[in-house]
């Protein structure tokens, strides 16, 4: 049975509540394999291995964590800890002052931590929608938490996600567009981007993002299927999103037969923005 990621996440969550920090490492660990950690993930595996005094492991989760989101404050102050820690003081000190930065900005009217947690709390309560079955009351939730955080890119991958299965390809299309500009490295944005396109009517733009993306990750069989679909149907009149969701993007296939186009995963993992 393949846990998801953000279960994953949440379970690792609760042993280093209880202070198992190996526990939640070995958790972690298990996430990052998989292909599919996201910000918060790398962020919490740093911590735990700075707790275990593994700094140099702390630092290139940290390193992740802030590379998958610049403006991840807690990720940035972590970080700053572990350089002084490792006496790297200079680069310490530049990570405070980033923190401090971005921590200054306001959103909304909001001071940036308190617009963050705002944001993960539209975000949790659209998780519980979504696991509910309301996906218009999930959408609402995801669009007021990136009015609060319009730069949390996995949030609006989710929501990409969750429109997708709406039937509402033309939106989903727009912010998986977003992602990809922003964060052109984000490859399972620029899949979701292509098949937004294709499920769009659009089978010439989603063929140019699949072989674009086919060269950058040419051991992924998902993109040899899309294009494959594109060969044998008509994407003039596009079939809808699948009902339930196949392993997320970057889950290794072996020999088994790439999987369908992908609907929404469920989970209620967030990036943690304070």
């Amino acid at each position: 049975m393949d846990v998801s990621p953000e279960h994953l996440v949440e379970q690792a969550r609760e042993r280093f509540e209880l202070q198992d920090y190996y526990g939640a490492i070995h958790l972690l660990e298990e996430v990052g394999a998989s292909g599919r950690a996201f910000a918060d993930a790398h962020h919490l595996l740093g911590l735990s291995y700075s707790l275990v005094g593994r700094h140099e492991q702390a630092l290139a989760q940290l390193d992740r964590a802030v590379a998958l989101n610049p403006r991840y404050v807690e990720a940035l102050i972590h970080r700053a800890i572990v350089l002084n820690e490792l006496g790297r003081g200079e680069e310490a000190d530049a990570a405070f002052r980033r923190a401090s930065e971005i921590g200054g900005e306001p959103r909304l009217g909001f001071p940036a931590h308190v617009a963050a947690k705002l944001a993960n709390q539209h975000a949790a309560l659209g998780d519980a929608y979504f696991e509910a079955g309301g996906l218009a009351q999930a959408i609402e939730q995801y669009q007021a938490a990136l009015a609060l955080g319009p730069a949390f890119h996995d949030l609006r991958y989710k929501l990409g996600r969750i429109l997708l299965q709406a039937g509402r390809a033309l939106d989903a299309r727009e912010h998986f567009e977003i992602i990809v500009r922003a964060r052109p490295s984000y490859l399972d944005a620029a899949a979701m981007f292509g098949l937004a396109c294709y499920l769009a009517g659009d089978g010439l733009a989603a063929r140019a993002v699949w072989e674009e993306l086919r060269e950058r990750r040419p051991e992924d069989p998902r993109i040899e299927a899309y294009l494959a679909l594109l060969d044998r149907t008509d994407v003039s009149a596009p079939p809808a999103p699948p009902a339930s969701p196949p392993a997320p993007a970057g889950t290794p296939s072996g020999a088994e037969p790439p999987p369908a186009p992908p609907a929404v995963q469920r989970g209620g993992g967030r990036e943690q923005k304070p």
